[in-house]
């Protein structure tokens, strides 16, 4: 039990005799130093009800808990306003619980599998999660530091953690730059030097994909290649995808992240499943096809058109979305990996993406 759950309960014993009913204390943090460490708000609801003076009922609550000596070693009580008490701790208890927290490798703190109601928990965290063809952006370290904190929270708390490093390493995207490391190569360029700068990289690729014709046709060829398995363009995609998540892996290690390639399971890494994916939302009669692909309507999501949104999870060329990748990692994570539950630190912009994924989740 935290300190504010303390006080909260040492007040509500107190206030309940004085009001006669059960009455919630509503113990907060108090918003301004001048009001201590701690304000008491409820005695003016319980005052209400019982049509009495809350200043009047807020000194019986004081005068209650003083004679009964149970805080008396821990804060002062006054009664200020028309009826808030404000604590403030006392300088020899503070001094007393950092001494005993200073003797605890753990500061005070039980593991969570002791005190949690259902026990220790196996927790999945998606986090980081790059798109390894760019450097990655604020977005990217924002849901890396705040990911990581959970992660070593959630294992100081006794539970079992997967790190989840979900990179973008698939996708039209990825012809472009297979083919621009083709071209390279050809040329006889050390595809090492032109690798370091990716951003600068991935550019280039791209600027060749909207003025050149001929490369824009063969990266095209590029993903039909790397999505049928083709050997020779599975090892060039591997060269990049190494480089890739080296620059990634030097940016947590400067940061002091602890994730690790371990913990790198790519979009790919679903790939095999994803039909499989369109195949059971099928057998559940929620795909409808809509101008060539498949999608699911929720009538959860409904667009400015007064019009259900779709979930596409089958692309009009037969390509598969993202969506589509997160149902198969759900799955994984919920089938294979056995999870209790799984936390995704990620931009705001996808809220309606995960919103979807998750709405349904039946037969997954």
């Amino acid at each position: 039990m935290n300190l504010k759950n303390f006080l909260d309960q040492l007040v509500e014993h107190s206030l309940n005799n004085a009001a006669g009913d059960p009455s919630p204390a509503v113990v907060k943090q108090a918003g301004k130093p001048e009001f201590g460490h701690y304000q008491v708000n409820g005695v003016m609801g319980a005052a209400k009800r019982m049509g009495t003076n809350p200043r009047q009922l807020a000194d019986q609550v004081v005068a209650s808990m003083q004679e009964s000596g149970s805080i008396e070693d821990i804060a002062e009580l006054e009664v200020a306003g028309p009826g808030f008490i404000n604590i403030s701790l006392t300088p020899r208890f503070i001094e007393k619980s950092l001494a005993t927290m200073l003797r605890d490798a753990r500061l005070g703190n039980k593991a969570d599998g002791e005190t949690h109601p259902l026990g220790k928990r196996k927790y999945v965290v998606d986090y980081s999660s790059p798109n390894l063809a760019k450097e990655m952006h604020i977005g990217h370290l924002r849901s890396t530091s705040i990911g990581d904190a959970t992660v070593r929270i959630l294992e100081f708390l006794g539970h079992e953690v997967v790190r989840a490093n979900h990179v973008g390493d698939w996708g039209s995207q990825f012809g472009s730059l297979l083919a621009y490391m083709s071209l390279l190569e050809s040329e006889g360029k050390p595809l090492a030097t032109e690798l370091k700068d990716l951003e600068v990289f991935y550019q280039k690729a791209s600027e060749l994909m909207r003025s050149d014709e001929l490369f824009a046709a063969q990266a095209r060829q590029f993903v039909v290649k790397l999505q049928s398995g083709d050997e020779a363009c599975r090892t060039l995609w591997q060269r990049f995808i190494d480089e890739s998540i080296t620059h990634c892996q030097a940016i947590y290690d400067l940061l002091n992240i602890s994730l690790s390639r371990e913990d790198v399971r790519a979009e790919s890494s679903y790939n095999d499943d994803l039909a499989n994916i369109v195949a059971e939302l099928e057998s559940l009669g929620l795909v409808e096809v809509s101008d060539g692909a498949k999608c699911v309507f929720l009538p959860e999501f409904i667009g400015k058109d007064d019009k259900p949104i779709p979930a596409i999870i089958e692309k009009s060329d037969g390509g598969y979305p993202y969506i589509a990748t997160d149902l198969a990692a759900a799955k994984y994570r919920s089938k294979k990996l056995k999870v209790d539950e799984a936390l995704y630190f990620v931009d705001r912009r996808q809220t309606l993406h995960l919103s979807q994924v998750h709405q349904r989740k039946s037969g997954f």
